[in-house]
Formats: C-alpha cells, sequence, structure tokens
C-alpha cells in the first residue's frame, strides 16, 4: 500500500474525500475540492485546475499566496529560533506589538490610545476571549453584544455571538451578555447601565453578510461608552489589518475603542490574534491570562511581513482603488440589489438565491446567506485580476437569473438574514 507525504498507509483506491470522511472530525462536512498549490490571487486543485481566490482563506491571505515577504520571513525565522513560549521575550513580538500600537496611535488625535499594549494568541476567538476577560475584571456583571454579531466558536466567543442558532447546541452560555439590535442606539441606551461592563460589536459584520455599522453608530456607542464608564470593544477581526482600504474599520468614523480584536489577515496565511487594550482597559495583571502559542516567533515574522509590505507597497491605495471598481460594476448589475461594506470586503445582494457553483466558474467565494456573495479578496488583488472575478460573477447571475430585460432597482438592500450556507461557505470563522 502506498503512504501519503505525512506517512499515513492508504490505499490505491482510497479518493482524498474518503480519508477526509475516515479521519477528519465531521462538523464541516466533506469538502468539495482539495487545493494543493498557490501562488498570488490563484490556487489549484487536486486536478491541476485553477481558481481566482475571491475568498483568501476567509479574509486571511491579505497577500495571496506564496508572497515573498511572508516566506522569506517566516523561513529564516524557522532556521532562527522556532518557538520560545510566552515565558520569554523574542524581538519579532515585540515589534508587532509596537507596529499595532502605532496603527492605532496614528488615527488616534485624542491621545485616547497613548500607552496601549497588545496581549498575542492564536485566532480570533481567542482574542475575543481575552477582551471577554477583560470586560469581566472589571468588576461588572453585564455584557451588551449585536444581535447577528459573529466573534467566534469557543464558549465565551459564542455566548458573545448574536446569532441563536449556533448557541443553542451548546448552552447554557457564560452568563451576562445581553444582545442588541445592531445599529439602534436607542435600543442600546435602553439596556446601558451601571452594570455593564462593555459594548462588544463588529464595526462590519462579516460572517451575516457584511454589513456595516450605520453612520454615526460608533461614534454614538463611543459617547455613551465614556458617559457610562463601559469599555467599548470592536471586533476587527475580518475588517481589520487594511481589508476595508484603511487599518481598521472603526477609523471611518475617527473614533478609538478602548479594546480592540483582530486576527485573520494579521498573519497572512499564519495563526495569529491580537487583543489590544487603551490604558482604561489594561486589567488583566500578571497571571490572570496566557496561551502557550501566542507571539510565537513564527507567526510574529509574518505579521511583521505583512504588516510593513502593507506599507510600503501601499497596498491600502489598492483596496480603495480595486474595491471600488468592484462594486461600482456590480453595482451595475442588473441582477444586484446593493453592493454593500468598504474596499475587498464586500457582500453582494442578489436578487434571489444562487443556484450555481462558483467553484464551476473558476472563482473561490462564499455565500453567508444564499442570496448574498461574500468577496474578501487578496488585498494586493490586481485590476486585471478583480475584472475576471467580475466577469465570473456576472457569468454566474445570468446563468442564475437569466438576461435581464431592465435593470434592477439598487439600493433597496437585501434582507441579510442567515440562511442555510451554501455549499461553498463552510467555514468557522475566528475558530
Amino acid at each position: 500500500m502506498p503512504e501519503d507525504n505525512a506517512g499515513i498507509t492508504a490505499t490505491a483506491t482510497d479518493s482524498w474525500q474518503q480519508r477526509w470522511d475516515t479521519a477528519v472530525m465531521g462538523n464541516y462536512g466533506t469538502p468539495q475540492v482539495e487545493l494543493v498549490r498557490g501562488q498570488g490571487s490563484y490556487v489549484w486543485d487536486a486536478n491541476s485546475k485553477r481558481y481566482l481566490d475571491f475568498l483568501s482563506g476567509i479574509a486571511v491571505n491579505a497577500l495571496g499566496h506564496g508572497h515573498p515577504a511572508i516566506t522569506e520571513a517566516v523561513t529564516t525565522q524557522m532556521h532562527t529560533l522556532g518557538h520560545t513560549s510566552n515565558i520569554f521575550a523574542h524581538p519579532g513580538v515585540i515589534a508587532v506589538a509596537e507596529k499595532l500600537v502605532g496603527l492605532v496611535g496614528e488615527q488616534d488625535p485624542t491621545g485616547r490610545s497613548h500607552g496601549s499594549t497588545v496581549f498575542f494568541c492564536n485566532s480570533g476567538a481567542e482574542a475575543n476571549e481575552a477582551a471577554f476577560k477583560i470586560a469581566r475584571a472589571t468588576g461588572r456583571t453585564k455584557i451588551l453584544a449585536a444581535e447577528r454579531g459573529f466573534h467566534g466558536r469557543t464558549m465565551g466567543a459564542l455566548a458573545l455571538t448574536g446569532q441563536p442558532d449556533k448557541r443553542a447546541p451548546f448552552a447554557p452560555m457564560p452568563a451576562g451578555v445581553e444582545f442588541f439590535p445592531f445599529g439602534d442606539i436607542a435600543a442600546v441606551r435602553d439596556m446601558a447601565d451601571e452594570d455593564t461592563a462593555a459594548i462588544f460589536v463588529e464595526s462590519i459584520q462579516g460572517e451575516t453578510g457584511i454589513i456595516p455599522a450605520p453612520p454615526g453608530f460608533l461614534t454614538q456607542l463611543r459617547e455613551l461608552c465614556d458617559e457610562l464608564g463601559i469599555l467599548l470593544v470592536v471586533d476587527e477581526v475580518q475588517a481589520g489589518m487594511g481589508r476595508t482600504g484603511q487599518w481598521f474599520g472603526f477609523q471611518a468614523e475617527g473614533i478609538v475603542p478602548d479594546v480592540i480584536t483582530m486576527a485573520k489577515g494579521l498573519g497572512g496565511g499564519l495563526p495569529i490574534g491580537a487583543c489590544l487594550a487603551t490604558p482604561r482597559a489594561q486589567l488583566l495583571a500578571k497571571g490572570m491570562h496566557g496561551t502557550t502559542f501566542g507571539g510565537n516567533p513564527v507567526v510574529c515574522a509574518a505579521a511583521n511581513a505583512v504588516i510593513d509590505t502593507l506599507k510600503n507597497e501601499k497596498v491600502l491605495d489598492n483596496v480603495q482603488r480595486v474595491g471600488g471598481y468592484i462594486a461600482e460594476a456590480l453595482s451595475d448589475n442588473p441582477h444586484v440589489v446593493e453592493v454593500r461594506g468598504r474596499g475587498l470586503m464586500l457582500g453582494v445582494v442578489l436578487q434571489g438565491p444562487l443556484t450555481v457553483d462558483p467553484l464551476d466558474y473558476g472563482l473561490l467565494l462564499n455565500r453567508p446567506a444564499p442570496d448574498v456573495l461574500r468577496i474578501v479578496p487578496p488585498l494586493n488583488l490586481s485590476l486585471a485580476e478583480a475584472e475576471e472575478g467580475v466577469r465570473a460573477i456576472e457569468a454566474m447571475l445570468r446563468d442564475t437569473f437569466g438576461v435581464a430585460s431592465a435593470p434592477h432597482p439598487h439600493g433597496d438592500g437585501g434582507n441579510g438574514e442567515m440562511g442555510d450556507h451554501a455549499a461553498d461557505s463552510n467555514e468557522p470563522d475566528h475558530s
């Protein structure tokens, strides 16, 4: 019997799907394709079919696949120092922390973020777990979070997630979390009181279908939190690290949260999460929290390379330019009701559910709802690649809805409701 490259014995007739179903836990279902290689904005499957990657590992591969800055940094670091644990320091983790503090500070004319510090972990869920603990450390008992928001699959992060279908199988949840309608400041004011420790919110709800916070909502939350002594926690796991054309989604409002959680694009494909706390939120004393792999030298090498490349190559300008093209081009499609989001974090609301498979069109993307396409490609996607992706989407829409005789009205919004995920949307964000 042959052996695969991991040394596992397999029969010649076993398909990768059979091996997956035999060896991998069933929480993801069986994937449709096995990807074996990637370069830039493209990936190839085991049958050598090429796909344009408009999903980028769920907004993770910020610089695409095989970017030389990341591969060189990671290879060099692995040859130098692979792991230290959290008992010892190393240069890379200090450098990433300083850069993240600087990114927030550069956008903070009020000085609120001066003296911020960073806790490193391995995922967005863990970053939100750390933020949950910070909230608990205030001594207050109540936390407010947004309906339909998503903060992760671990128990604390799941308790903050405003999607009952995801929480129900694992009840009871950690206590004290109440949910408000996303964007409804009057409802938040009614719920907030002297027992409220923190308000958790995404600047753009990602897993729900790319729904930005209404204009002014984050500013109103900031004002309310200042008034009542509540911590404002903004989840930038998906919207952060340049995806909107700014370093963080909340910067569109000119506010600075007390706690910022991030992950996904920060590592450019490697697992790293971060929880940044401004001075008033620095409540975790020595011994109160930790993680063995957090701030690992190899993933920090990747994060340093990502941040430096985004800056040096002016990638955020590219995000605005290419994202603007995609949004405008698809908004003109008669089968598109609305394009939501900013930069290269776009939700395309369709006139009805998509009935074709994007994989058949050489495209990787997913559908957080049956009638919503989520577009989160590499941030360095070229204009030519964006045009290729738009043509593929237009072909999908023609084959689903036919040739329209008149433009479909824009701007009346999609329902954005959570539905059964399409076969290409199996993912546990932040987990």
